[in-house]
């Protein structure tokens, strides 16, 4: 019955195709010419033209051919000396955390674009802690003050005499670059009501030799740290401008479709709330975007009826701010950044984590009870899971999962920071998906050597090795921790460089079509839309983005800077130059 509701809501929620025109006439139809149409229907499949009708591509061909049998279509010349490519796709951004932390003072260890341009880098412990002072000093100093950037293999640890050093008597908190880590001095430990005592009800919060509160409280604590600072931290008049700061990024990359992959985290309502008032639609806000809701959200919420409440938001029985997909985010294990993702043995070899093996959150014997009453109702799954020790994890969990007569749903494997050689081909024969984290190696490779030992630290993100043994690779922003510029994420894993200057295991680098792929058509098949997006074929939603050069004829260290004209979202032309940034 299940089942049969989820293929119901799909129905409902997909965008059917409008009937052809009589292809005699072309009444209604827009054919757009240009130098290349790159289809992504398969490698060296290119067009001189694209016919669209609505919000619909007909056809595409020849300009000559398809003038000749759509004789009354309007030929538009906007994209002549440009290239049209699939509407870009960022497959994995937090709309909602990025309002959050891009209106915050931030700190960050590397240049780091922001809505409000770029923001330096601080290289050192003693720049951080200089800048951190500085934001402290001109604060209200009856106020709490968050600040997001640090990352201790670049700062250094930071402990709570480090911050009470800064901040003696008004609340600090330091929230890690990797979102799942917060620092608090002792004012603020104390106005938060914290005590040791948490340690025995959350993982995540960090006593010292003596049994005190070292100020780290990570993972599942660290939304203890939200509720306890809301007032600062989703006061709705930085929301908003972050919000509208994060679309103006999405737009200025010429993103048409982009998910927010922990939909319900901060609450529901609050959620709701700020996706209704700050992007309220696709045209409104210059880009589509879907949900997929995170399963420790909806446990909390919907307890025994979760499955029923995700198939009411799939069909719209149950209202939600953008459209829900007929998917659930679940977690293997902890962050990539801030050394919590779970490794093998003998785990950390430095670093704040030195000596553990990091954090599972569903673990080896949980995932399959998490993901199983989703899978059974049909619904695809998108797992958080990085290190090598989470993915066999992972990986054991889908063989259960695939194993008999049941269903075989989509499985997503998010971030995927580290493999070994036969996890790799076992993710292949398994028929697992890749959302990568795009940024991993361009950011952290080098950092990380020292904690993963050589042998583990070679196979970060190996994209180039996934993609030969049949796993379909995406990359995404996890934005706010990257940009949510597609070409940019694609282009460093054709590079495999590194914000030091040099290549990182150049062979697990990605083609130049596998990297176009990972933002386009594979970019939708992680979110299971690539029979609605992803590449210019009949059918599919008119959805393009338009660049001044085409991609596959650019040396990847150059797709950064290949401009972007705007997009065209569901037939609609939107020029970046009609749109200023919010």
């Amino acid at each position: 019955m299940k089942r049969l509701m989820l293929a119901a809501a799909i129905a409902v929620s997909a965008c059917a195709a409008p009937s052809s025109p009589d292809p005699a006439a072309g009444e209604g139809v827009v054919i757009y010419p240009a130098k290349a149409v790159v289809t992504m229907a398969g490698e060296g499949d290119t067009a001189e033209a694209v016919a669209v009708s609505g919000d619909r591509i007909l056809s595409t061909g020849t300009l000559a051919d398809l003038r000749g049998t759509l004789p009354a279509a309007v030929v538009d010349t906007a994209f002549e000396e440009s290239v049209i490519v699939p509407g870009l796709i960022d497959p994995h951004v937090h709309v909602v955390l990025g309002a959050l932390q891009y209106n915050l003072p931030i700190t960050p260890p590397w240049p780091m674009a922001t809505p409000h341009g770029m923001k330096a880098g601080l290289p050192t412990r003693e720049a951080f802690l200089a800048a951190l002072s500085d934001i402290v000093a001109e604060a209200q100093s009856d106020a709490p003050v968050v600040v997001y950037g640090y990352h201790n293999l670049v700062h250094g640890d930071l402990t709570r005499t480090d911050l009470d050093m800064i901040a003696p008597d008004q609340p600090l908190i330091v929230w890690h670059y990797s979102s799942h880590d917060f620092y608090l001095n002792s004012a603020a430990i104390e106005a938060a009501g914290f005590t040791p005592a948490l340690a025995q009800s959350f993982h995540g919060v960090d006593l010292d030799e003596a049994g005190e509160l070292t100020g780290r409280i990570y993972e599942d604590a660290a939304l203890l740290v939200i509720q306890a600072y809301a007032g600062v931290i989703l006061a709705p008049e930085n929301v908003t401008a972050g919000f509208h700061g994060f679309s103006s990024m999405l737009r200025q990359a010429g993103v048409t479709t982009t998910a927010e992959m922990a939909y319900g985290l901060f609450g529901w309502e609050m959620e709701d709330a700020n996706i209704r008032t700050n992007w309220d639609s696709a045209q409104a806000a210059g880009y589509h975007l879907y949900l997929v809701p995170e399963y420790r959200a909806l446990e909390r919420t919907f307890g025994d009826g979760k499955v029923q409440a995700v198939l009411e938001m799939v069909s719209g029985e149950r209202p939600t701010p953008a459209p829900v997909l007929p998917r659930v985010k679940f977690f293997t294990d902890g962050a990539f950044y801030s050394q919590t993702m779970r490794l093998s043995p003998p785990g950390y070899l430095s670093g704040q984590s030195k000596g553990s093996e990091g954090l599972w959150v569903a673990g080896p014997d949980g995932i399959v009870p998490a993901i199983q009453p989703y899978w059974d109702a049909g619904l695809g799954v998108n797992i958080h899971s990085n290190g090598d020790a989470a993915q066999g994890a992972t990986l054991k969990a889908l063989e259960t999962l695939r194993e008999g007569d049941g269903p075989n749903n989509s499985f997503v494997i998010e971030h995927g920071g580290l493999f070994s050689p036969e996890q790799v081909e076992l993710a292949g024969r398994l028929d697992a998906q890749l959302s990568a984290a795009s940024h991993y190696v361009f950011y952290m490779a080098n950092e990380y050597a020292g904690p993963l030992g050589d042998v583990r630290a070679k196979w970060i993100s190996p994209l180039g090795a996934l993609a030969a043994a049949g796993v379909p690779v995406a990359v995404h922003s996890d934005a706010p921790l990257a940009p949510p510029y597609p070409l940019r994420a694609a282009g460093v894993h054709m590079t495999r460089a590194t914000r030091e200057g040099g290549v990182y295991e150049a062979e697990m680098a990605l083609s130049p079509y596998e990297a176009l792929e990972a933002i386009t058509l594979d970019a939708a098949r992680v979110l299971g839309l690539e029979a609605e997006i992803g590449s210019i074929e009949p059918g599919k939603r008119a959805d393009f983005t338009i660049l001044g050069e085409n991609p596959l004829d650019t040396e990847g260290k150059d797709w950064d800077a290949i401009p972007v004209w705007g997009v065209v979202l569901d037939g609609v032309k939107r020029p970046l130059a009609d749109q200023t940034a919010e």
